[in-house]
């Protein structure tokens, strides 16, 4: 899969940040891109934008949790471009607070978005893939899923939940042309942090570094070419996911005086999260 030219990529939570980031990538190394997520205006904006830019996109409106239209994203890959080589579940959002502060109404859309929502798409890719005997799983986790960190239980634990998954599949897969990566990138400014400040109430800043979604975007094209178990975009956050394997107390302390705060900015939380 050297050359990208003629593949064809279906991604969710595509309307903006990592997803959009991707499609935008995979779409000028050659890749016809098919976006999933719940804005049809964003979805319309990013379409004509690939297509002014000379590459080949279609896009659906979709919500994760509904196992129909996950279907119809894979049905849509193969009615307009004949075919599906990648699938990219990447739609999720996010909660910051103590177990007591996160309200079990928002745990559970976290679990619904952030690990059904990878769990349904890939369930509606797999009969493609085990048909053609082919075919690239993709899931963006976070760096929360390898090692978690105060104040992001609920968050952490779908994304760990996303990691089980993948090598769960990887294992069925191994020695096949079906290949299944989860990425592990770290703080990526997105509009994620808009969401969580707009839907729940604060936001949240720390001390570790960040990425921007470009960064994530070419490690992912970087992953379809090459396939690879594990991406870490940001390479160094691969050694926490080891440092707390290795030394878990030391590691406890660390990510605790280096993590992230929240800050209060305004209302209640509201259990929808964004996609």
């Amino acid at each position: 899969m050297s050359s990208l030219s003629n593949r064809v990529a279906a991604i969710t939570g595509a309307s903006s940040g990592i997803g959009l980031a991707c499609a935008r990538h995979l779409a000028r190394e050659g890749v016809a891109v098919v976006l999933g997520a719940r804005r049809r205006d964003r979805l319309d904006i990013a379409v004509r934008e690939i297509e002014t830019s000379g590459g080949r996109a279609s896009a659906i409106e979709m919500d994760v949790t509904r196992e129909a239209d996950n279907v119809q994203l894979i049905a849509e890959a193969q009615a307009r471009f004949g075919r599906l080589d990648v699938v990219i579940c990447n739609a999720g959002f996010g909660y910051y607070g103590t177990l007591e502060d996160t309200p079990p109404d928002i745990m559970r859309r976290m679990m619904e978005v952030n690990y059904m929502g990878t769990f349904l798409g890939a369930r509606a890719a797999l009969p493609v893939f085990r048909a053609q005997r082919s075919g690239h799983l993709i899931f963006v986790s976070s760096i929360v899923g390898r090692r978690g960190i105060p104040f992001m239980g609920g968050y952490s634990a779908t994304k760990a939940a996303q990691s089980g998954l993948a090598e769960s599949l990887r294992s069925e897969f191994a020695g096949t042309a079906i290949h299944v990566t989860c990425v592990y990138p770290i703080s990526t400014r997105t509009e994620f942090h808009e969401a969580m400040e707009r839907d729940y109430g604060h936001s949240v800043s720390g001390l570790g570094p960040k990425q921007s979604v470009e960064d994530v975007a070419r490690a992912v094209v970087g992953c379809v070419r090459h396939p690879r178990p594990e991406v870490y975009p940001h390479a160094t956050s691969r050694a926490l996911a080891v440092l707390s394997i290795m030394a878990p107390a030391f590691t406890d302390r660390m990510v605790r005086k280096y993590g992230r705060r929240r800050d209060t900015v305004g209302h209640a939380p509201r259990p929808d999260g964004h996609t």
